[in-house]
């Protein structure tokens, strides 16, 4: 096998211009070129992983199917290619230093003095080759920006695989291009200053991809040219766009691929086809429908401005749905402790085609989420609770239909009297909040007869987690546990609060059907997805796990799939039935 090559992706003085965009996109047009690729991203904080960062600052924690909590970066990644990246993936400084400290204190440095240089960009350089066998090409997105202290140690270990590696590598800067309102004109001074800052660590960009409002034009074009001296072919326009998938199109407007394998010296394994990825990005640009989603969350409020990066995976798994049924889906980002202030303003949904209600954790906007849910379910609207949204939907159901006055979940009130959702037995001795959750993928068998099986039936999704299963079975017994492989299912998962199976009889008895489950090694069922009859509502889902992670512009998560369907069934008011779905466009 031929030696991976790396292609390094770096930002220029801003942050948030699309670096994971662009990467994803880079690797998705080398996909389409025949070549197996990977994507690494580099996080230069301290924290271990993501999973203790604000979501309002940071963004939404990515889950990966080998249980890390991840830069939602790699959400991206896999989107666009359509593959599962391990947690190895994603590096921070706080992993690197960790383990050269640790390999310190068991002795391995014996004899030695233990440096900066050269154990630290060793250790980043071990990380990405390790990362990076068996595939054709790597590419590695270094977050921050270029001139950030805490990115030394990668661009250093970079420039110095370069040295072991010449001709192997490549590097991208991602740089933006502002045009001040009263000056209608696009400065390239931030780009002039971004390529002197990189070129101070002895890297010099292969590619200078443009980020503005508005298509780059020749005079930029040659600027740009002249102060970075390379090619005005290498420099790339990136203007906005109506959505994130029609980037790698617009790339290859330029060729952007063919001069890629140039530079690298690589020629083309295949044709690209872009057939069925074209009429995807079509139908979202232009879709023939458009539902109206309100999402009631809580993660939305960052000083004076709300950030709706803290639910990206919804936000793009709705999406996807939506291509795949013709319609376009508005999202109302809706911050439940409104409802807990205003109680009045609940009724504002009965406007909305669908209710969802994502993942969370603690007591803040609870009850708010909680009255949004009863009304969805006493108004017959389109529902879908993912993870903490199932266990607030169970919450609701105990107080309003059972009758457990009181009923809570023991995370937000230790003493309530009807501990429907209670902790985890094994996290109960979990002192450590870093990684620690029940995270990952694990198996979940359907029940017969379901609305859910029926959803992963007619998407195809137990072709893929049939032949999956096998690959869990060797990789991680415990993640399929006991759970019997007839009509399994496989997601993810990260949670440490679970519904407690005391109050499983007395929910069910009043209608709630719980249609799958997870089987641990002891026995115990935990209980994955939880439904109303159609006969009592319309379409009422929700999952202890997040469906998002594994859905992608080519293979939409079943139960979103499900959940656009019945809201634009509500739309169109036509009777709520199951209705052949399109079958998921592959480029297979």
């Amino acid at each position: 096998m031929n030696p991976t090559k790396f292609i390094v992706v770096t930002g220029g003085v801003m942050s948030g211009v699309g670096k994971g965009i662009a990467t994803a996109s880079i690797g998705k047009i080398l996909q389409m070129y025949g070549f197996k690729v990977t994507a690494i991203k580099i996080d230069p904080y301290i924290n271990l992983n993501a999973g203790t960062l604000r979501p309002t600052e940071h963004g939404e924690v990515w889950v990966t199917d080998d249980g890390g909590e991840i830069d939602q970066d790699l959400g991206n990644y896999e989107r666009f290619l359509n593959v599962a990246l391990p947690k190895q993936n994603c590096m921070t400084t706080g992993q690197i230093y960790k383990a050269v400290i640790d390999r310190e204190v068991a002795g391995d440095y014996l004899g030695e003095t233990v440096q900066f240089i050269p154990h630290i960009p060793e250790e980043i350089k071990r990380r990405v080759l390790q990362a990076s066998q068996g595939y054709d090409i790597c590419l590695i997105e270094i977050g921050g920006t270029i001139g950030d202290y805490e990115n030394i140690p990668f661009l250093f270990a970079m420039k110095g695989l370069e040295r072991e590696r010449p001709g192997d590598m490549l590097y991208f800067l991602i740089t933006y291009l502002p045009i001040p309102d009263h000056m209608p004109e696009m400065k390239t001074k931030p780009t002039q200053l971004a390529i002197k800052l990189l070129t101070e660590h002895g890297i010099f960009p292969d590619f200078i991809l443009c980020r503005a409002r508005e298509p780059l034009d020749q005079q930029r074009k040659k600027k740009i040219e002249t102060y970075a001296n390379i090619g005005a072919d290498y420099v790339i326009s990136a203007p906005d766009i109506k959505t994130i998938y029609s980037v790698p199109l617009n790339f290859e407007k330029e060729k952007l691929g063919e001069k890629i394998l140039r530079k690298l010296a690589l020629q083309q394994k295949t044709q690209p086809d872009w057939t069925a990825w074209e009429e995807l990005v079509r139908r979202l640009e232009q879709p023939q429908k458009r539902v109206n989603i309100a999402m009631v969350c809580k993660y939305v409020d960052n000083g004076n401005y709300h950030i709706a990066d803290s639910y990206i995976s919804v936000n793009e798994a709705l999406k996807h749905a939506g291509a795949h049924l013709h319609a376009g889906v508005s999202i109302t980002w809706l911050d439940a402790k409104t409802f807990e202030q205003h109680p009045e303003q609940v009724a504002m949904l009965k406007q909305f085609d669908g209710v969802l209600v994502p993942g969370g954790f603690g007591a803040t906007g609870v009850e708010g989420k909680m009255m949004a849910i009863q009304y969805a379910r006493e108004q017959n609207i389109p529902f879908l609770g993912l993870c903490y949204g199932m266990q607030l939907a169970v919450i609701e159901y105990a107080r309003h239909v059972c009758g457990l006055t009181g009923a809570h979940t023991t995370e937000v009130d230790p003493r309530t009297p009807y501990p429907v959702i209670d902790m985890l037995p094994e996290q109960r001795t979990v002192k450590d909040k870093s990684g620690t959750m029940r995270l990952g993928t694990y198996a979940a068998t359907l029940q017969e007869g379901s609305i859910v099986l029926d959803l992963y039936n007619r998407t195809g999704r137990f072709t893929h987690d049939q032949a999956q299963l096998s690959h869990v079975r060797d990789m991680d017994t415990f993640r399929l546990g006991k759970t019997p492989l007839h009509n399994t299912i496989l997601e993810r998962h990260r949670h440490r609060y679970e519904q407690n199976p005391e109050h499983i009889v007395a929910l069910t008895k009043q209608g709630l059907l719980f249609s799958g489950y997870h089987q641990r090694d002891d026995g115990t069922k935990l209980m994955e997805f939880i439904e109303l009859p159609k006969a009592k509502h319309p379409f009422f889902v929700a999952t202890q796990s997040h469906p998002c992670f594994k859905s992608s512009l080519l293979d939409p998560a079943p139960l979103y799939v499900g959940f656009v369907e019945a809201a634009l069934e509500r739309q169109a008011g036509i009777p709520q039935q199951a209705v052949p779905l399109p079958r998921s466009i592959s480029l297979q």
